[in-house]
């Protein structure tokens, strides 16, 4: 059983993600704004479905290469720090959108916007390669079944996501319009994330495998 201080490690590693602007943030939060929160909710249920696909296809993945490849631990965790410091680049860098970035969207029936949710979250690159390159930091042989950890890591962040987007959905409209009016609070955000996820990159690339 993973202990629940690398849980909670790998929880603000989730925390990062989702914070961190992407096609799901920018679609359910663009949702809600244009068809309001029932809408963001059903696509936010597509969007959670669409997180199990990478669950389980990383978690069956990486316990195959694991047991394989020795020398696959090191490749993914030097591979899962530049991931970090990448996102941590792309909060602050210049002309980044801040969390509530939208685009406008034409209203859709209840299926058509489970299934786009469902898509845009099964199609999210950024997903796939945040379970490939961080899961091993975290699964250790002495913690017991690889796939089981691998799992318990992948209901972690689901967990994370669903709750902080849940939030987002539920007060798009309202916090959408306080950044609008407080640019300074967005850069604020997007430099706090940036060195959450800097600090978790470092932690991350200098760890040694027990």
């Amino acid at each position: 059983m993973i202990p629940l201080s690398e849980l909670t490690i790998f929880a603000l590693a989730a925390l990062g993600l989702v914070l961190t602007p992407g096609p799901n943030m920018m679609y359910l939060v663009s949702r809600s704004l244009c068809q309001g929160r029932f809408a963001g909710l059903i696509s936010l249920g597509g969007v959670i479905t669409g997180f199990f696909v990478h669950i389980l296809s990383a978690s069956f993945g990486i316990t195959a290469l694991l047991m394989a490849i020795p020398l696959g631990y090191e490749v993914l965790k030097f591979s899962g720090a530049a991931y970090l410091l990448w996102m941590a680049w792309q909060s602050v860098k210049s002309g980044s959108g801040g969390m509530f970035t939208t685009q406008v969207l034409p209203h859709d029936s209840t299926l058509k916007l489970f299934r786009m949710g469902f898509l845009t979250s099964a199609l999210n690159p950024k997903i796939a390669v945040f379970y490939l390159s961080l899961f091993p930091q975290f699964i250790k042989p002495e913690y017991g079944s690889i796939l089981s950890q691998s799992l318990t890591l992948g209901i972690t962040q689901l967990s994370v996501s669903a709750t902080v987007n849940c939030l987002i959905v539920l007060s798009a409209s309202v916090v959408a319009a306080w950044f609008q009016g407080r640019p300074l609070w967005v850069r604020v955000q997007k430099y706090v994330m940036g060195t959450v996820l800097a600090a978790l990159a470092i932690r991350l690339a200098f760890s040694e495998r027990k």
